[in-house]
C-alpha cells in the first residue's frame, strides 16, 4: 500500500515562541552502540497542551521522554522543558516535571501516605504544604480514604491512580506519564483516564504522554505519531483523521495475494495485508463495496468498511497498523537477542 512518509510534517496548530512553549526538541537523537533509537526528532509543545506520542513499542517513544526527563543524555540534538536545557541543566528541569513511568516504582511496604511523603522530602516541599497538598492530589485520584493503607494491598488501577498524585504533588510544571494505562484493564485504563482529564481541567498543566493505544490518543490536543525512531506526523486527532480521507475496507477471499493484484489491476487500488485481511483504502466504501463484489473476478468471503481511525492514519503514513508494527518490533527484538547472544560465544 502506499504510504505517506514523505509528507512534510504538518504544524497545524503548533504551539508559538518564547512563554507559550513548555517542551522544545531540535534535531534530537540518541545512540546505543549501532542502534538509533531515536532519529532526529524536532517538535514543540504548548503549555496546558496535553501532547501524545502514539507508536508501536520500539519506536523510541520511552527514550524520548527518558531523555527529556534528564534520565538518559542525548548522544546530539537539543531540548529544553520549561526553559531549561536538559544537559546543561539538569537540575531545573528536574524541580519542574513529574514522572509517571511504565512499571511501578511505589514502595510496596509504606503505605499510600508515607510514599507520597517521602517523594515530598525529595523534592523539598515545605512541611507546612505538605499535608494540604497530599490531600488535595489524593482526593483527585480518588485515594484519600485509602491513604493509610499498605501500597501491597492497591490493585494495578489504584496503584496508577497514586503515582499519578505522586507525580503531581510538588506542583510540577510538566508531567510525563509513560504508558501510563499499560498492563491494566479496559475499564481501569477508563477510569485512569478519568482522572487524567480531570486533572487536566483542575491543574493546568502541560502533559505529555506515550501510549500504543489509539483511544488514549484521542484525549490529546495533538498527536505525534513516532515510527522507528521519527516523527512521522504531527497534528490535531481530528485533523490526522481527516488527512486519510477514505474508508477502509476490509476483505477476505480464497486468495488474498491475487485479491491484491486485481484490486491495482482493474481499480488501480493499491492493497496491502493487514492483520489477516486484504486492506485497502477508497472514498465512499459502502459505495464500492458493490463494484468489489461484481467485478473483482474472485469469490469474496468477507468483507467489512470502517470510517477512517488513527489505526487508518498510522497505516497511511507507515503503511503498516500499529499492531503489525509492534509485531515485526517484537520479531526484530527477537531477532537481536539472538545474534547478541550467539555473539557471546
Amino acid at each position: 500500500m502506499a504510504t505517506r512518509t514523505d509528507r512534510a510534517v504538518p504544524t497545524v496548530a503548533a504551539p508559538g515562541n518564547g512563554d507559550d512553549v513548555a517542551i522544545r526538541v531540535v534535531d534530537l537523537r540518541r545512540r546505543f552502540g549501532e542502534f538509533e533509537a531515536v532519529r532526529g526528532v524536532s517538535f514543540d509543545v504548548a503549555r496546558g497542551e496535553t501532547f501524545g506520542f502514539l507508536g508501536p513499542n520500539g519506536a523510541g517513544k520511552s527514550t524520548t521522554i527518558s531523555m527529556l526527563c534528564t534520565l538518559l543524555r542525548p548522544s546530539s540534538g537539543t531540548a529544553a522543558v520549561d526553559g531549561f536545557d536538559v544537559v546543561a541543566q539538569q537540575t531545573e528541569v528536574r524541580r519542574r516535571i513529574g514522572l509517571v513511568f511504565q512499571d511501578t516504582t511505589l514502595d510496596e511496604y509504606l503505605t499510600a501516605d508515607e510514599n507520597l511523603r517521602f517523594h515530598a522530602e525529595l523534592y523539598g516541599v515545605p512541611k507546612a504544604a505538605v499535608g494540604p497538598r497530599l490531600e488535595q492530589v489524593m482526593q483527585m485520584v480518588g485515594l484519600w480514604e485509602r491513604r493509610t493503607s499498605l501500597v501491597r494491598t492497591f490493585s494495578g488501577g489504584m496503584k496508577r491512580r497514586l503515582e499519578i498524585a505522586r507525580g503531581l504533588l510538588h506542583s510540577p510544571r510538566v508531567l510525563f506519564l509513560d504508558e501510563p494505562t499499560v498492563g491494566l484493564d479496559p475499564q481501569t485504563r477508563s477510569h485512569i483516564w478519568g482522572y487524567i482529564d480531570e486533572l487536566r481541567r483542575r491543574e493546568a498543566i502541560t502533559m505529555f504522554l506515550t501510549t500504543h493505544y489509539m483511544d488514549e490518543a484521542e484525549h490529546c490536543d495533538r498527536i505525534a505519531i513516532i515510527d522507528n525512531g521519527e516523527v512521522v506526523v504531527i497534528d490535531t486527532p481530528e485533523a490526522l483523521k481527516a488527512s486519510v480521507g477514505r474508508d477502509r475496507v476490509q476483505l477476505q477471499t480464497d486468495d488474498n495475494e491475487r485479491a491484491i493484484d486485481l484490486l491495482r489491476e482493474r481499480f488501480g487500488l493499491d492493497a496491502a495485508i493487514s492483520e489477516g485481511a486484504v486492506t485497502v483504502h477508497v472514498a465512499e466504501g459502502e459505495k464500492f463495496v458493490p463494484r468489489l463484489f461484481a467485478e473483482l473476478g474472485i469469490p469474496i468471503r468477507s468483507v467489512s468498511v470502517a470510517r477512517p481511525t488513527l489505526d487508518d492514519v498510522f497505516m497511511a503514513y507507515t503503511g503498516r497498523t500499529i499492531r503489525d508494527a509492534e509485531a515485526s518490533s517484537g520479531d526484530m527484538l527477537r531477532s537481536s537477542v539472538f545474534i547478541r547472544a550467539g555473539r557471546g560465544r
